[in-house]
């Protein structure tokens, strides 16, 4: 068909979601649509469907015949199926006992004070300098590496080789160019578990280093640890700042009073939406599904972006709401057994960034036009180029 909606869909506005989403969301639950890579998949953008589909034993990240599976992009990450269809489930659950530990809340909390070292030393870094600066290359960018870099056991003089191979990996338009980097981003992490089989230290890849699992699935592992907890994050501190300067008032409050915090964060979180690109599944078996019949195989492209814009969920979904009450919690880091099992990282880290840079920049606002700002295009996690600001 010819017909279908196209993935993905244009952006109006730098923060919003495009439009598309609620329309489909209107018409009904589920949408066959057109991917990116020019396969056909089910589209789910609806806030209880996305829930319900997530905690759907029928679905999983792997493929019966994974070299005719359909594909959202080119991502060597997230484009396409990954794991043993046999064995997804029990690995899965193998490779979130090891790692829940080592993301724990009670350890993050003992992270918390580093990291708020961290904030205010990049801080002082950028208030020494003559504004405009970019806000994205001195503070968003750097931040959340050298949290994930110390937390993973990566050594500090190799911080910009694993950033620009993590960035290289994100690329969906040049695959050969991101199978190359994540090809040698394996090949580092190899080296690395080798060293930390020889000296253990109290950090990931130590953990990581006596699993009895194959070179090949541990880099894999290592990759996507590497990149939901830097890529991620940088974008929502990004995303965050636009959307509060783009609210005087919401700044001053929190520069006011960084005790509040806690909830600006939870609705950087709802609101943050740098990619369009959703998280595709594929069906175990075939299965009934809002009035559609989902054949075993079919692509489903849940987009917890465009769920957590639902209108019957939120009053007024599209705007930025620090007040909003959380009696329905966003989905920004999934739901049920593909819960994000950085959440707390995540949380420890945005906590410290909007308890501090408001206090300390009580003036700052953007030193260019918001909807001039340059996009990074053609990577999986979108965001921008660059976020000057002035004070």
């Amino acid at each position: 068909m010819s017909d279908l909606p196209q993935l993905p869909f244009t952006r109006r506005h730098p923060l919003h979601v495009p439009p598309e989403y609620r329309q489909l969301r209107a018409d009904g639950p589920i949408t066959r649509v057109r991917t990116q890579a020019g396969d056909e998949a089910w589209l789910v953008t609806g806030y209880e469907e996305v829930r319900a589909l997530l905690a759907d034993p029928r679905l999983g990240r792997s493929h019966p015949a994974p070299d005719t599976a359909a594909r959202v992009s080119g991502s060597v990450l997230l484009g396409g199926p990954s794991g043993d269809f046999a064995t997804e489930r029990r690995d899965h659950e193998r490779m979130r006992k090891l790692l829940v530990p080592a993301f724990s809340a009670r350890r993050m909390q003992a992270l918390a004070g580093h990291v708020q070292d961290l904030v205010d030393g990049l801080l002082d870094e950028m208030a020494a300098k003559t504004p405009p600066v970019d806000l994205h290359a001195y503070f968003s960018f750097p931040l959340p590496a050298l949290v994930i870099c110390e937390l993973l056991g990566v050594p500090y003089q190799d911080r910009d080789l694993f950033q620009s191979l993590a960035d290289g990996m994100t690329n969906v338009l040049d695959p050969v160019a991101a199978r190359a980097a994540k090809a040698e981003l394996g090949a580092y992490i190899g080296e690395l578990l080798e060293e930390k089989r020889r000296r253990p230290a109290d950090d990931v890849f130590s953990d990581l280093a006596g699993l009895s699992a194959t070179h090949g699935q541990i880099a894999d592992l290592g990759a996507a640890l590497l990149f939901a907890g830097h890529e991620t994050t940088v974008n929502r501190i990004d995303f965050g700042v636009l959307h509060l300067l783009g609210d005087r008032a919401q700044w001053e409050a929190l520069a006011a009073d960084p005790s509040r915090a806690p909830a600006v964060v939870e609705e950087i979180l709802r609101m943050a939406a740098p990619s369009d690109h959703g998280l595709v599944r594929y069906a175990r078996e075939d299965m009934e599904f809002g009035g559609a019949t989902i054949r075993r195989g079919d692509a489903v492209v849940v987009s917890t972006t465009a769920a957590n814009r639902d209108e019957r969920v939120y009053a007024d979904p599209d705007v930025f709401d620090t007040e909003r009450a959380a009696a329905d919690p966003h989905i920004a880091f999934g739901y049920a057994r593909y819960y994000c099992i950085g959440a707390s990282l995540a949380r420890v880290e945005l906590r410290a960034v909007f308890e501090t840079l408001p206090r300390r920049f009580p003036g700052l606002e953007l030193a260019a036009p918001l909807d001039g700002l340059r996009r990074r295009t053609g990577r999986l996690t979108g965001g921008f180029v660059e976020v000057p600001v002035t004070w």
